[in-house]
């Protein structure tokens, strides 16, 4: 019997873990080939969950934020959850200034909900985990502690660790260069109204 496995992808620790290791044209990913690209022999993808959230930056990067969702979501190899975006006030204590800050909001409550209704519903036999948040530690204690049977793996993305994480695993590691190197999108990405979609030129 094949090991059955759902992905759950944090987007935006993978998102900085790359931008950390300077890796700007592995921002074109396909996820669901990633998350393919992951898998061990006797291991059976069921599954590619993505969670992010709409940025409410500047024009620029949310056209090139737009680009990539709507690429994966033409090819349709994973599902899509999104969370918020949301802008802050901060007030520095050196200068006593007020300036924005952006928060993401919700990733790590819908990862931790789709993680618990897939084991509770038998929907997998190994969790792979996309992601080095430490918030995600007790969702995945409890599962381990109610679902004995199911394993929960962590995908560290590049630039990114989680001492905590990994303990509470049943395993880990982290994703490398050739991984990502393998589960680029094409370079032309074509949606079925026709629409040819093209990684952004600063990503290439």
């Amino acid at each position: 019997m094949s090991d059955r496995v759902i992905a759950y992808i944090d987007g935006f620790n993978l998102y900085f873990g790359l931008k950390t290791k300077g890796w700007k044209r592995f921002y074109w990913l396909d996820l669901g080939l990633l998350a393919a690209n992951l898998l061990k022999p006797g291991q059976q993808l069921s599954a590619v969950r993505y969670f992010t959230a709409r940025i409410s930056g500047p024009p620029d990067k949310q056209q090139r934020q737009n680009v990539f969702l709507e690429a994966n979501a033409a090819l349709g190899r994973c599902r899509m959850y999104f969370g918020q975006y949301q802008d802050e006030p901060y007030q520095c204590r050196k200068c006593g200034a007020t300036h924005m800050v952006h928060h993401e909001k919700m990733t790590d409550v819908n990862i931790a909900v789709h993680l618990f209704e897939d084991a509770l519903l038998d929907a997998f036999d190994t969790a792979l985990l996309v992601s080095a948040d430490s918030d995600l530690v007790p969702p995945v204690a409890k599962v381990r502690e109610l679902f004995p049977r199911q394993r929960v793996v962590v995908a560290f993305p590049a630039g990114r660790f989680s001492k905590e994480l990994a303990t509470v695993a049943h395993g880990y590691f982290t994703i490398g260069r050739r991984k990502y190197e393998k589960s680029l999108l094409p370079p032309e990405v074509i949606k079925p109204d026709g629409i040819v979609l093209r990684p952004p030129a600063s990503w290439r």
